[in-house]
């Protein structure tokens, strides 16, 4: 039998980790690739799938492996209270191109404008996923793949595409951009080919990406109240979408 730890390595270069059960599962449901698993209780894993994951359980049999806990630890820089972590191989960058690029299409493109937090991107993708988003872009320097924001992406990356792109490269249609100056968004009627971008949490957008905006909106809020977290007005604004006539997610 090969050695867990051993073959763990030999997959780990270039892999995309997946920190925890609902990440695997997740990762596992929309067609990742995962060559390795590992549990410190394959008992209590198998009973998780059952009680939430039945239609993987039975992969997931067939591809966990059982290693100790100070094993475990060595694998993963944040032990998941599941104790449960994957690698899988990361999704190619031209298939992500092709998707994010197709038309016509049937669900918006979000863009992060140089995004800082990583919690906060992942958070984005789940949402992104949940409302059947064609894709999560980011421009500037955080890498969306990044462990930090797969995990809190819940392994979601694989049922979206993810990739960091430059301005000018951003994917074909009407660019809304949010921006408190903007016009009240409750009046404006997303289409499905719209591309939603959001600036940092910090500075808000980049002049260049404003620039390049076809239309600025603004989210409704209560005067003297700063802003939202980046999470909260992108799912604010995807509802807005799929509430308006936004195609339902698949």
């Amino acid at each position: 039998m090969t050695d867990p730890l051993s073959h763990w390595r030999a997959h780990a270069e270039g892999a995309v980790l997946l920190d925890g059960f609902h990440a695997l599962k997740h990762a596992l449901r929309f067609g990742a690739e995962v060559p390795v698993a590992v549990t410190t209780d394959r008992r209590a894993a198998l009973g998780l799938a059952e009680e939430l994951a039945g239609d993987v359980r039975d992969t997931l049999d067939a591809l966990l492996t059982e290693v100790s806990g100070p094993e475990y630890a060595a694998l993963v820089p944040r032990p998941h209270p599941t104790g449960v972590a994957a690698l899988a191989v990361r999704p190619s960058r031209a298939a992500n191109l092709r998707a994010l690029a197709g038309t016509p299409r049937t669900a918006p493109v979000v863009v992060l404008d140089n995004p800082r937090n990583l919690g906060n991107a992942g958070a984005v993708i789940r949402l992104a996923a949940g409302f059947g988003a064609t894709g999560v872009v980011t421009t500037g320097t955080l890498d969306p793949w990044h462990p930090t924001v797969v995990r809190g992406g819940a392994g979601l990356h694989f049922a979206t595409a993810v990739e960091r792109l430059d301005l000018d490269e951003l994917p074909a249609g009407p660019l809304f951009a949010l921006d408190p100056e903007g016009e009240d968004i409750r009046g404006i009627r997303l289409p499905d080919d719209a591309v939603l971008a959001f600036g940092s949490e910090r500075t808000g957008l980049s002049d260049r990406l404003r620039a390049r905006a076809d239309h600025l909106l603004r989210l409704p809020m209560r005067p003297q109240v700063s802003s939202y977290n980046l999470a909260t007005s992108v799912a604010m604004t995807l509802y807005h979408w799929s509430a308006t006539g936004g195609a339902p997610p698949a």
